[in-house]
């Protein structure tokens, strides 16, 4: 007797788990007009293809100092980046993205608490790999310790002019002398000179001046 046999179809179900791909903002900048900015964005552009990472924009400040306060593309870099529009910036060197080394641990705090990356190339310095994480430790303990230094300078500095019998804090207020405040009375009385005009020319506080025109009014 010949068994029956089943036979059932067999699906082959294939699963690709695709990674989400990082989205990269590169910045470049040159000093002077006549410099280019071509051979950084070259080989930034190479890295984040090895790394297949989408690049988003390509900022670049040409002939624009490291020492100046605002740069148009980096000030956009950054409204970019609180808008979340990368995952990770790259940069050729340190100095072509930050002016002091004050500047580069704020703006890595920054891209920290955004859960940005931050890549440096020719200093290899990259916060996409687990060891990078490391870096952001490291500045943000320089940080701190350049704060401890600040607030040890300060505190040793005030101690030195307490000592020196310097008086600290705001000036105390002038007071008055009782002919001085006469006098202020009759100049007010005058209606030549103003409140502030008054604090000038005895030089006290504009306080002081109605305070004594009231202290004048209440005795008459």
């Amino acid at each position: 007797m010949r068994g029956n046999s089943e036979r059932f179809p067999i699906e082959r179900i294939w699963v690709v788990c695709m990674e989400k791909q990082k989205v990269a903002a590169i910045y470049v900048r040159c000093s002077t007009s006549e410099q280019d900015t071509q051979v950084q964005e070259t080989e930034l552009k190479e890295f984040a293809e090895k790394r297949r990472w989408v690049i988003n924009n390509v900022y670049k400040d040409k002939g624009v100092s490291g020492a100046k306060e605002n740069r148009p593309a980096l000030d956009e870099l950054l409204a970019d980046a609180r808008r979340r529009k990368m995952d990770v910036v790259l940069v050729w060197k340190f100095d072509r993205f930050a002016r002091s080394l004050k500047q580069l641990i704020g703006a890595l705090e920054f891209f920290r608490r955004l859960r940005i990356d931050f890549v440096s190339y020719t200093e290899g310095i990259d916060t996409s790999i687990p060891s990078g994480e490391l870096v952001f430790h490291i500045f943000g303990a320089m940080a701190q310790f350049e704060r401890a230094l600040i607030s040890e300078r300060v505190k040793a500095g005030l101690a030195q002019a307490r000592r020196a019998g310097t008086r600290l804090g705001r000036p105390p207020i002038r007071r008055l002398t009782e002919p001085e405040a006469y006098l202020i009375r009759a100049d007010w009385g005058s209606k030549e000179c103003s409140i502030r005009g008054l604090a000038a020319r005895y030089g006290t506080t504009e306080w002081m001046i109605r305070k004594a025109i009231s202290v004048g009014e209440t005795s008459a």
